[in-house]
């Protein structure tokens, strides 16, 4: 009877005990050179940082600081910072009021710029920061106390009421170009990675209720019959898109554009191109997002779809809906968006309490061609460390450093090798050639290390020769007690978008 009642934890510490061992990772599937490691950071309600609004400056900071090393240690490499969740901002904005989420006061200024400081932060620790916005989201409540330096009340006929929240209408020429000059003032005043849109353009379907924009497609639809609505919303949100990858382009080119979509665009029932689903709700039916489009079209560099399903679920199998993903790619890189949050022990569902299904999710990921890698929402999910989920990244699958993938879409040419390397008292320095674009700077440094100096024994695809990844100028070896080894040391140099230059030449070292 007591091995009954208990069962289920019985099995939990079981698994974790399995994950937490180095053997659990499979073979070729383990930590590849390259791969992208990205978390979601949610802003809104608090979801993840800062904790609670209103909190002291040193404390929010704290919690960033303490968050950002767990997701160091767990071996993350880009953060999906929500700079943007509702009308609002996270950093400095004439376009947008301060966030209620950092006061609990709309438009109050938090007496430090956040997403200044996580930029360094990040950066700091080697990890990209992607600024990520919900542009058409004004309020999470019709009753929420708006900024009065908001512009939604200024310009009160873009407002839509629906499904008790506020959103800014798609459909109108002013609130387009209104959300552009907010993602240009972004990537001007900050050295961000990369602009991120999640799901939400339309907002999703509340009932039968149809979004309130009869009257606006009347006056922009150019005469369109009124059964083309949804052919002119989608226009709509292409030219949202368009307009934006042409405006980073303009101002920072080497920033990347990001989507992260609902995972299924249509299903194959409405579309012979859609995947083999029966997902109830599909990014072009209903959110009117034509993801295909702006790979196709080049307007988007990364797209991780939302593929919140379990392995072997029947209306929408994770490893169908990956597969289908890899396969649309066009000129995108491919990450893939991973639910951590339902994998729990108090999940409804039997799959996501087995401690296996995320590991093996992401042994599908790197088993299947044209993914790069994925994203994990959310960070306060992975810092519960459910499940032995942290046990298993920081030996297995996420143990050793990685790369983030080359965004060719942007540029394929790989700056100048280090040179000049030499070693004193422990410490290496090397020296890059100055370049004037920015494109062509080295922005981090791969360090590797062989036992051997010749240049055919050091393989530098092997992640296991990757000592550090460091965005200095010089690194320090720290010597362990005893009887000391010599090694080979070489250099390479990534730039804006992790081209890799050739290895510098070797330096012996004794640590």
């Amino acid at each position: 009877m007591i091995i009954n009642k208990y069962k289920n934890l019985i099995k939990t510490i079981f698994f974790i005990i399995l994950l937490s061992q180095p053997t659990f990772a499979v073979n070729k599937t383990s930590s590849p050179k390259r791969e992208f490691r990205g978390v979601w950071i949610a802003t809104v309600f608090n979801i993840d940082w800062p904790s609670a609004p209103g909190l002291p400056v040193n404390t929010q900071k704290r919690e960033a600081i303490n968050m950002l090393n767990r997701l160091k240690a767990n071996g993350i490499n880009a953060v999906i910072f929500q700079v943007r969740p509702e009308s609002d901002a996270f950093y400095k904005s004439q376009y947008s009021p301060w966030s209620r989420y950092l006061t609990g006061t709309q438009g109050q200024y938090p007496g430090y710029d956040p997403l200044d400081f996580w930029i360094k932060e990040c950066h700091k620790r080697n990890m990209e920061l992607h600024a990520w916005l919900n542009p058409f989201r004004i309020s999470m409540h019709i009753n929420d106390k708006l900024a009065s330096t908001n512009i939604a009340l200024r310009h009160k006929n873009w407002v839509k009421e629906y499904g008790n929240k506020l959103y800014f209408d798609p459909g109108i020429p002013e609130v387009r170009t209104y959300l552009n000059n907010v993602v240009k003032e972004l990537i001007s005043n900050y050295d961000i990675d990369a602009i991120h849109f999640d799901d939400y353009f339309y907002p999703y379907p509340s009932g039968n209720t149809p979004f309130p924009d009869q009257k606006t497609f009347m006056e922009y639809s150019g005469g369109l019959p009124s059964n083309r609505i949804y052919d002119w919303r989608r226009n709509n949100i292409n030219d949202l898109i368009q307009q934006i990858s042409q405006t980073i382009k303009n101002t920072k080119p080497w920033v990347k554009f990001g989507i992260s979509p609902f995972g299924v665009w249509r299903n194959q029932s409405a579309d012979p191109e859609g995947s083999l689903t029966r997902a109830g709700i599909t990014n072009y039916d209903d959110l009117y997002a034509d993801i295909l489009l702006w790979a196709q079209q080049g307007w988007i560099n990364y797209i991780i779809p939302q593929v919140y399903w379990c392995i072997g679920n029947p209306a929408a199998d994770f490893k169908t809906l990956i597969q289908w993903w890899s396969n649309h790619k066009y000129n995108c890189n491919i990450y893939i968006g991973q639910a951590l949050y339902k994998a729990t022990p108090s999940s409804k569902k039997s799959e996501w309490r087995q401690p296996p299904e995320i590991p093996n999710q992401i042994k599908l990921i790197r088993e299947t061609p044209g993914i790069s890698g994925s994203a994990l929402y959310s960070a306060k999910w992975l810092n519960k460390n459910l499940l032995g989920i942290e046990n298993c990244l920081q030996t297995s699958l996420f143990n050793k450093p990685s790369i983030i993938p080359i965004t060719k879409s942007i540029d394929k040419t790989p700056p100048d090798k280090p040179f000049r390397i030499r070693e004193r008292s422990n410490i290496i320095k090397w020296k890059t050639k100055k370049k004037e674009n920015e494109m062509d700077k080295p922005c981090r440094y791969v360090i590797y290390k062989s036992d051997k100096r010749a240049k055919k024994t050091l393989n530098s695809e092997d992640p296991s020769t990757i000592l550090i990844i460091t965005s200095s100028t010089s690194i320090k070896i720290e010597k362990g007690k005893g009887k000391t080894k010599k090694h080979f040391v070489r250099i390479s140099a990534l730039d804006r978008t992790n081209n890799e230059s050739k290895l510098s030449r070797a330096i012996r070292i004794k640590w």
